[in-house]
C-alpha cells in the first residue's frame, strides 16, 4: 500500500515535470527544489531565501523536506510557472535586465520584487523611473585618487545622449560627461568590496575611463543600472534603425569575458614580470596597477584568427623573469604579448576568454577600433 508521504511525494515529481516547473521561476536554475505556496511557483534554494525577503506575499517550503497537503498542491497545480510569468512578467520591457542564478544578488532580489511586491510589470506607470529616459539622483562614487566614496549628483539624459556627474551638490557644470554611446555598465560586488556596487565605464578619447558606485538602497542602483539599459537599447535602435531588438539587446551592456590576476613583462620582453589585474572586455584587454583604477595602464585589442591573431598555450623558451609558471602568448600582427598564471585553472579561463573573441569574425566598425590601437602613441 502506497503510503501518503509516498503520494505526496510522487505529486510533487510530476508537478515538477509540467512544463516550466523545471527550472526556477525566478532564475532560471535548474531542478527547484522549493516552493512558494503563496503563489504558486518552484524556485531554487537560493531564491527561497530571497522570497524570504517578502514573506508577506511569499511564503516557502522546501519541497522535499517540509510536509505538504493536498489543498497546497492543488493550488500549486493550477498555477505552475508558466502562468505565475505570463502574470507577473506581462509587461517586462525589452531592456530590463532579467537575472539568472549566474547573478548577483542584488539583481535577483530586485528581480523578484519588482514582479510580485511591486508589480512592477503588471503597470507600465511603475516604471516610470528606469523608462522616462532621464534620470537624477545621487549615488556614492570612489575617488580617483584617494578611493573614498563621496556622494555625487548624477543625471542621464536620453535626450542629451549623456550620463554625467557633479563633483558638488550645486554645481552648474559636470565633472565629467559619459557618452551614452560608448556607455556600459556591470555589477561588481565581489571586486568593489560592496553588494549594490556598479562599475561604469566610457571611453574618453578612445580609451576606457571606470567610475565605480553604489547606493544603499537595491532599488536605487538596479533602477540606475536599468534606466542606462534603457538609454543604450534607445540609442542602438536609432543608430542601427534596420537592425532587430534580439541583435541589439546583446549589446546594451555586456559583463567581462573574464578578470583576474596575470603577470606581464614589457615589448622589448626583457623586463622582470610584474603582476596585474586585467580585464578582457570584449575585444579590449586591459590591465591596471589596481582592481579600482580609474584609468587602465595600458590596452590590447586582440582581433580575430583571420586577421592574424593567435593565443599560444605556453611562453618561448627564452623568455625569463617571470614568477607564475603558466604562460600565454598572444601573437597579433605587430608583436607578441607574454602573460603569465598562477594555476592552470586561470591559464585554460584566460584561454578560453580570448579565444572567444579570436575565432569571431571582426565587425566592419572594429577594424576603426583596431586601427586606432595600431597608430596609438
Amino acid at each position: 500500500m502506497t503510503s501518503d508521504h509516498e503520494m505526496i511525494r510522487q505529486r510533487v515529481k510530476a508537478l515538477l515535470d509540467k512544463p516550466g516547473n523545471g527550472n526556477c521561476a525566478d532564475c532560471e536554475a535548474a531542478g527547484p527544489e522549493w516552493a512558494s505556496y503563496t503563489l504558486g511557483v518552484f524556485v531554487c534554494h537560493s531564491c527561497s531565501g530571497l522570497h524570504r525577503n517578502i514573506a508577506q506575499i511569499s511564503k516557502v517550503k522546501s519541497l522535499i523536506l517540509d510536509p505538504w497537503t493536498p489543498s497546497e498542491l492543488e493550488f500549486m497545480d493550477s498555477v505552475g510557472n508558466n502562468a505565475a510569468k505570463a502574470i507577473y512578467e506581462q509587461l517586462v520591457p525589452a531592456f530590463y535586465y532579467c537575472p539568472t542564478f549566474k547573478d548577483c544578488t542584488v539583481l535577483r532580489d530586485q528581480w523578484i520584487r519588482a514582479k510580485y511586491e511591486r508589480k512592477e510589470f503588471l503597470c507600465v506607470e511603475k516604471q516610470e523611473p528606469y523608462s522616462a529616459g532621464y534620470r537624477e539622483g545621487f549615488l556614492w562614487k570612489r575617488g580617483r585618487d584617494n578611493g573614498q566614496y563621496l556622494s555625487r549628483k548624477f543625471i542621464l539624459s536620453e535626450r542629451e545622449g549623456v550620463l554625467k556627474y557633479f563633483n558638488k551638490h550645486d554645481a552648474k557644470e559636470p565633472k565629467a560627461i559619459m557618452k551614452i554611446n560608448t556607455l556600459n555598465a556591470t555589477f561588481q560586488p565581489s571586486k568593489m568590496g560592496t553588494a549594490h556596487g556598479l562599475q561604469i565605464t566610457y571611453l574618453k578619447d578612445n580609451s576606457t575611463r571606470n567610475v565605480f558606485v553604489y547606493h544603499e538602497d537595491g532599488k536605487e542602483i538596479v533602477d540606475w543600472f536599468n534606466a542606462i539599459r534603457a538609454a543604450r537599447l534607445r540609442y542602438l535602435q536609432v543608430a542601427f534603425p534596420l537592425a532587430l531588438n534580439s541583435e541589439l539587446l546583446p549589446k546594451v551592456t555586456r559583463n567581462y569575458l573574464k578578470e583576474g590576476y596575470m603577470e606581464k613583462t614589457g615589448p622589448k620582453h626583457t623586463e622582470g614580470f610584474k603582476k596585474r589585474w586585467f580585464t578582457m572586455d570584449d575585444r579590449r584587454l586591459m590591465y591596471f596597477k589596481d582592481p579600482l583604477d580609474a584609468y587602465a595602464r595600458g590596452e590590447v585589442f586582440i582581433g580575430s584568427q583571420e586577421n592574424g591573431y593567435i593565443v599560444l598555450p605556453n611562453l618561448p623558451s627564452t623568455i625569463q623573469g617571470y614568477h607564475w609558471p603558466f604562460g600565454i602568448t598572444i601573437v597579433t600582427p605587430d608583436r607578441k604579448f607574454l602573460f603569465a598564471c598562477e594555476t592552470e585553472v586561470e591559464q585554460k579561463e584566460w584561454i578560453t576568454a580570448f579565444l572567444t573573441v579570436i575565432n569571431r569574425p571582426m565587425l566592419p566598425q572594429e577594424y576603426a577600433v583596431e586601427a586606432y590601437f595600431k597608430h596609438k602613441p
